[in-house]
């Protein structure tokens, strides 16, 4: 942010429009193969529809403390956009990621398989490396983005 950019900060802040095309195709594309009916039987309902349940509050949560036009699904910076730091943002930086992570970990419980558990680990990995992404933006985008990511947490409250 500085007059004289390293490469590496050119580097992390370059945003190439198909790095987050990518990561969200891959999202949902494994969103869908967990939903997919293959051949799983429901083996922790209550359980997982619970954790699916908190997983859908955190999203609402999140939609809700955006302005209108302000959230984005992918993890590019708009222009006109506000760093939001407010509601749950004032405890954990990605909601929304947290939301999706819950709600495909209640539907991992109920149909639980070692087919439901890999995609659900290549979803963490995705939703990793696309929550990196977007803070690396962040950073080049907003000053005050580094003072945020120090009072709160990445996607567990109070813990990670």
């Amino acid at each position: 942010m500085g007059s004289n950019p390293t490469l590496s900060t050119i580097i992390l802040c370059y945003n190439h429009p198909m790095k987050s095309k990518i990561l969200v195709f891959l999202q949902f594309f494994i969103i869908f193969l967990m939903l997919l009916p293959f051949g799983s039987h429901t083996l922790y309902l209550y359980p997982g529809l619970f954790i699916t349940a908190v997983g859908m509050i955190v999203g609402f949560l999140a939609i809700g403390a955006h302005k209108r036009g302000n959230f984005n699904i992918r993890p590019d910076i708009k222009e006109s956009c506000e760093l939001v730091t407010h509601s749950i943002y004032a405890y954990v930086r990605h909601p929304m990621y947290l939301s999706v992570l819950l709600m495909m970990l209640g539907i991992t419980v109920i149909y639980f398989s070692y087919y439901e558990l890999v995609l659900y680990l290549l979803l963490v990995i995705t939703l990793l490396v696309k929550l990196t992404y977007e803070e690396h933006l962040w950073q080049c985008h907003s000053e005050v983005y580094e003072a945020y990511k120090k009072r709160t947490k990445r996607l567990i409250p109070f813990l990670f």
